[in-house]
C-alpha cells in the first residue's frame, strides 16, 4: 500500500520555469491526505519558489528543495546541507570563467546573482518565482550556501562535461534541465533526502511512489518501489524507472494518481 508520493516539478509536473499547476492537482493532494498518503514535492528549485507553486496546499505537504539540500515543512527546516566554504569559492571562481555562464548562489532564504542582466532576474522572479537578490560579490556568501548553479541561456550542454570533470569527484554535480547545472555536497541528493524522510516517517521504499524526468531524479526514483518517468523524460531516466507515465503536458502524474490511488 502506497503511503508516500514524491514528485519532481520542472519537466514532470510543469514545463520548466513555469508556476501554473493544474488546479485539479491540489484537490488530488487533499484527497491523498484524506487517505493517509503523504505528498512530497522534490525539486532543484529553492523552497520559496516551490511553496508558491503549491500555495493552496503548501501546509499539507513536505518540500525537498534545492535537489535535497534542504527539507522544509510548514516553514520549518527539517534538514540542511551546506557546502564547504573554500570549495564553494572555488566553484564560483571557475563558473565565472566560463562563456555565457551565469552563477547563482543559494541560501535557504533566497538566491543571489552577480549579474546585472535584467532578463535573468525576469526569469527567476517571474518564471521560477524565486526570492532573488543582487550582490557585487558572491564570495562572502560562500560561508553558508547549500547549492551553487551555473545557468546558460543557450543551453548548459556545451559546458556540462568540463564542470562535471572538475567537480563531480568532490560535489554532487548534475545537469538539472536544459539550461542549468547544480553543485551541492555529495550527500545532498533527492534520493538521500527521501530516504531520511522515509526513515523519519516510518515509510518503506515499497510504500513509496515517485515521479521524475531528469537525471537529478534518479536517486529519488530508486528509493521508490513504484517509480515513474514521464514520457518526456530523458532516456536514461526512463531506464531507471519501473514505469513510464504520460508527459507533463498531458498531466501524466495526475493521471497516474487518479488511476492508481484515488
Amino acid at each position: 500500500m502506497i503511503k508516500l508520493v514524491v514528485s519532481d516539478i520542472d519537466g514532470t509536473l510543469l514545463p520548466e520555469g513555469t508556476i501554473e499547476l493544474n488546479p485539479e492537482f491540489f484537490e488530488a493532494v487533499r484527497e491523498l491526505k484524506k487517505k493517509g498518503i503523504l505528498f512530497v514535492a522534490a525539486s532543484g528549485r529553492p523552497y520559496a519558489s516551490m511553496r508558491k507553486v503549491f500555495a493552496p496546499v503548501a501546509d499539507d505537504i513536505i518540500f525537498i528543495a534545492e535537489n535535497g539540500s534542504i527539507v522544509m515543512h510548514r516553514e520549518k527546516m527539517m534538514s540542511s546541507n551546506f557546502i564547504d566554504p573554500a570549495l564553494a569559492r572555488e566553484v564560483v571562481e571557475y563558473l565565472r570563467t566560463l562563456p555565457e555562464c551565469e552563477v547563482m548562489l543559494s541560501v535557504p532564504e533566497r538566491v543571489y546573482l552577480e549579474t546585472a542582466d535584467q532578463r535573468m532576474y525576469e526569469l527567476l522572479i517571474h518564471g521560477y518565482h524565486m526570492e532573488v537578490a543582487q550582490t557585487d560579490d558572491l564570495m562572502p556568501l560562500c560561508e553558508r550556501t547549500n547549492k551553487l548553479s551555473g545557468y546558460r541561456e543557450a543551453g548548459i550542454a556545451p559546458l556540462a562535461d568540463q564542470i562535471l570533470d572538475r567537480f563531480s569527484n568532490r560535489l554532487n554535480t548534475m545537469v538539472a534541465g536544459e539550461r542549468w547545472i547544480d553543485l551541492m555536497n555529495r550527500t545532498a541528493d533527492k534520493g538521500n533526502a527521501l530516504a531520511e524522510l522515509q526513515k523519519l516517517m516510518h515509510i518503506s521504499r515499497e510504500e513509496t511512489m515517485a515521479f521524475g524526468d531528469n537525471f537529478n531524479d534518479i536517486g529519488m526514483l530508486q528509493q521508490a518501489e513504484e517509480s515513474y518517468a514521464v514520457a518526456n523524460a530523458a532516456d536514461g531516466v526512463k531506464r531507471a524507472a519501473k514505469h513510464v507515465a504520460p508527459a507533463n503536458t498531458e498531466n501524466g502524474v495526475l493521471r497516474v494518481l487518479k488511476e492508481k490511488l484515488l
